[in-house]
């Protein structure tokens, strides 16, 4: 499931850059100590709005939305994410019994969204999941639903009978830009900053794997690269996924497995790259002791896993493996989230 952002172009923008306006929607069933219903809106990949089903309230998560948008906008988000919440309850149920699933934890996933290049040009795209997995996706295009398994065929067919497929390709190619933009606009100051990584070696022994960790960045796009005696080394290692900070800021790690042998006889290094500037650490800059990293990398990690809770569970994280996936929903009335399953 590829996520194609839309962003309509229109005025200036406030500068130019590629933006992206996301939300997800997840619906938790099962036996876990976890929200039944989130809702998260993220501009540029940072979170700026948020709902849950235990305090029912649409909440700002950043100054720009909450100095721009006043009682009523979030009055309407509200109302709206209560009622897709009952109708994401039913949803899980009804492809919970096509699965035959009547136990466990499960979850039922939407993401929609657009995004809007400097050069103009726009994308979007609106996907629905179960468990990790591709559900059903609209082709804008040709205004039908693809199914990507048996179970999903009954939902293709029950939404092709309806406008549900034309409502939305109007959301995406007319409010959802419109918003994005006007988003961008609101926020400016804060997407045109540039912090560079803070970088880190851990190991947690002499003899463990070495994690090469950046936290603290912004914007989200650094490269994270491993050299061995100056040349490029590629084998043994596993790039994690770009994960977003509680502050907005981004962390990234990338992990190197060889052997202790072969660092003491060899010179490894990381090299991290970020908005053109170059951070390298070798080995004299391993910590091997978790008790004396930096207070600032472990509060940047929690965070990082308290967001990834916050933003959905493990139906998220499964959807991240699935490269260039991206979400969106929100408070500008949102897309008619609410078809049934």
């Amino acid at each position: 499931m590829r996520p194609v952002l839309l962003l309509l172009l229109g005025a200036h923008l406030a500068y130019a850059g590629k933006h992206s306006l996301k939300y997800i929607f997840t619906a938790v069933s099962g036996d876990i100590d976890f929200p039944e219903f989130t809702s998260v809106g993220l501009l540029d990949d940072g979170q700026f709005d948020y709902f849950d089903s235990n305090t029912m309230k649409a909440v700002p998560k950043t100054e720009w939305i909450r100095q721009n948008e006043g009682a009523d906008y979030w009055t309407r988000a509200t109302q709206n994410l209560i009622g897709t919440h009952q109708t994401f309850k039913v949803s899980i149920q009804t492809v919970k019994e096509r699965f035959n699933h009547s136990t466990g934890v499960h979850t039922w996933q939407l993401m929609y969204g657009c995004e809007l290049d400097d050069d103009g040009s726009t994308r979007g795209y609106h996907q629905y999941g179960y468990d990790g997995s591709d559900f059903v996706s609209l082709d804008k295009s040709s205004l039908t639903w693809t199914a990507a398994n048996p179970q999903a065929v009954i939902t293709k067919h029950k939404w092709e009978a309806t406008t549900y497929a034309v409502k939305e390709k109007a959301y995406l190619e007319n409010t959802c830009i419109e918003w994005l933009k006007k988003y961008v606009d609101y926020g400016k100051d804060t997407l045109e900053r540039k912090v560079s990584p803070q970088v880190s070696l851990l190991q947690k022994s002499s003899s463990s794997p070495v994690t090469c960790h950046a936290t603290g960045f912004y914007p989200s796009g650094v490269k994270i690269s491993w050299q061995k005696n100056r040349h490029d080394h590629d084998e043994d290692v596993d790039l994690g996924e770009t994960l977003l900070n509680e502050d907005g800021t981004f962390q990234k790690t990338s992990t190197l497995g060889v052997r202790p042998e072969e660092w003491k006889n060899n010179q490894f290094s990381c090299v991290v790259e970020h908005q053109g500037k170059t951070i390298r650490k070798t080995a004299d800059d391993i910590i091997t002791n978790f008790e004396s990293v930096p207070i600032g990398i472990i509060v940047g990690a929690v965070a990082a896993v308290i967001l990834l809770l916050v933003i959905g569970v493990a139906g998220y994280l499964v959807y991240q493996r699935k490269k260039g996936f991206k979400p969106v929903s929100g408070s500008d009335d949102g897309s008619n989230s609410s078809a049934h399953t």
